[in-house]
């Protein structure tokens, strides 16, 4: 294949800024976590005794991509192998889970990912699960880390 710099619909002096915008933007696969969810109501009231992230789905037996359900803590493997988390929130209505891969939260209902440590309920069964997986405790950031764009942390806005 031959490059004709000539057919080139690009301003190169904005190569840098495009990249960049690549590189941060949607086709990163960078997504932002919300720091708000309204279904949190039918969290377990004991998030501090979970599941070892080691267990397997607790239909197939599948050993790896498996979420907790944080209503029921049952184990059940991701959209990706059996699609059983997904049946159990869609039969259950449990919308919220976490994942044993990489400790990330997920609500099914907002279809998004949720910032477990910025929203206080989820804070204490991240770092649990953490421990679990890691044997120690999980860093913590900065507040100023935890300040979002639009400087809402915890469903509400400071300032104004």
């Amino acid at each position: 294949m031959v490059y004709d710099s000539s057919s080139s619909s690009r301003d190169q002096s904005n190569v840098g800024e495009e990249d960049l915008m690549a590189f941060y933007g949607s086709e990163s696969g960078w997504v932002e976590a919300r720091t708000h969810c309204d279904h949190l109501d039918t969290l377990s009231a004991d998030l501090t005794h979970i599941p070892t992230p080691d267990t397997p789905c607790n239909r197939c037996q599948h050993p790896t991509e498996n979420w907790m359900c944080l209503s029921c803590k049952d184990v059940l493997c991701s959209r990706f192998i059996n699609k059983h988390m997904l049946e159990h929130y869609q039969q259950q209505n449990h919308s919220v889970a976490l994942s044993y891969s990489d400790l990330s939260v997920w609500c099914f209902s907002c279809n998004s990912y949720l910032d477990a440590q910025v929203i206080l309920p989820l804070r204490s069964v991240h770092e649990t699960a953490y421990i679990l997986k890691f044997g120690e405790a999980p860093p913590f950031r900065t507040i100023e880390c935890l300040e979002v764009g639009d400087n809402k942390v915890n469903g509400s806005t400071s300032g104004n």
